[in-house]
């Protein structure tokens, strides 16, 4: 971890398939790669193919970081996941992350409701054992978000992808 204006940074990694922000209320029911269906979670969170999406988990949804499985780290002074694609030093990737917001040339957005805190982690992993892997805990407000995606390249030799949430007025 290191320091980034004043709280410590959590990146997750995978090991090779996309990321997931599972809802804890329903983190029992994300299977993962496990369980005795035809197509596992894991494989329906395989195919989302755009950098965002979303999945049914129980009676809710959980939003699936797709395009590469990069270091990833929620920024909740930016309400922002981000994905280090590209940097010489982690300081070098976090001190460019205002500039990246600033010029992203954003995809189109998803909504997303949200029942409370949600769950990052490799989304082969089933729910119940999330937390004893590589995970990280954001702590969302309930209600209904804005998600958009872009990739950028605020320096030349720093690129990150770029997950933003934006709680939308109810």
């Amino acid at each position: 971890m290191v320091r980034f204006t004043g709280a410590a940074v959590r990146w997750v990694e995978s090991g090779g398939g996309p990321l997931i922000a599972v809802p804890e209320a329903v983190l029992p029911f994300w299977a993962g790669a496990d369980g005795d269906e035809t197509v596992s979670d894991y494989d329906r969170a395989c195919e989302v193919d755009a950098s965002v999406g979303l999945l049914p988990v129980g009676d809710a949804t959980a939003l699936v970081l797709g395009d590469e499985p990069a270091s990833t780290a929620y920024l909740p002074e930016h309400g922002t996941f981000v994905r280090w694609c590209a940097a010489d030093s982690e300081d070098a990737l976090l001190a460019s992350v205002p500039a990246a917001l600033a010029a992203a040339d954003w995809e189109d957005e998803v909504h997303w409701n949200v029942r409370g805190p949600v769950l990052l982690f490799d989304s082969a992993w089933p729910g119940p054992a999330s937390e004893r892997t590589d995970h990280q805990r954001v702590p969302l407000e309930p209600g209904r978000y804005a998600v958009r995606a872009a990739q950028a390249r605020p320096e030349p030799e720093t690129w990150l992808g770029l997950v933003q949430l934006r709680r939308l007025a109810s």
